[in-house]
């Protein structure tokens, strides 16, 4: 299966084969000012299952690790599609909303919860 993820105004695209490693909710409020919503979702792939195609500008900011996280955004309509964490080598990080299909994910993990707003509920299921 090859899922197409694509910013707003589809000139930038992520293309990932196969099943995501872990779809994750982020609740830090970096994720939240990144997206201007509540917390942040991504589903990462391993970066060979992936072909990125368009123009991109990006913007680089530590995590919580230490470690770099590299964000890709539009250049034109300002959409981050995917971004690549040092913390996670290997991996892409693709924003859920991104993609034609977006409901067929399920996230699978949920973090930095401690900053979550107390009306955000998730069901995770047996995920975590």
């Amino acid at each position: 299966m090859v899922r197409r993820a694509s910013c707003s105004c589809g000139q930038l695209t992520a293309m990932a084969e196969g099943e995501a490693v872990v779809v994750s909710v982020c609740h830090c409020r970096s994720c939240q000012s990144r997206t201007g919503s509540a917390f942040g979702i991504a589903a990462f792939f391993k970066a060979v299952d992936v072909e990125l195609s368009g123009a991109s500008n990006t913007f680089q900011r530590p995590g919580d690790s230490g470690k770099n996280i590299e964000f890709n955004f539009c250049p034109t309509c300002g959409s981050t599609v995917f971004w690549k964490p040092e913390f996670r080598p290997g991996l892409v990080a693709i924003a859920l909303g991104c993609f034609e299909e977006a409901h067929s994910f399920r996230p699978t993990k949920s973090v930095y919860d401690s900053f979550g707003h107390e009306w955000v509920s998730l069901d995770l299921g047996d995920a975590t």
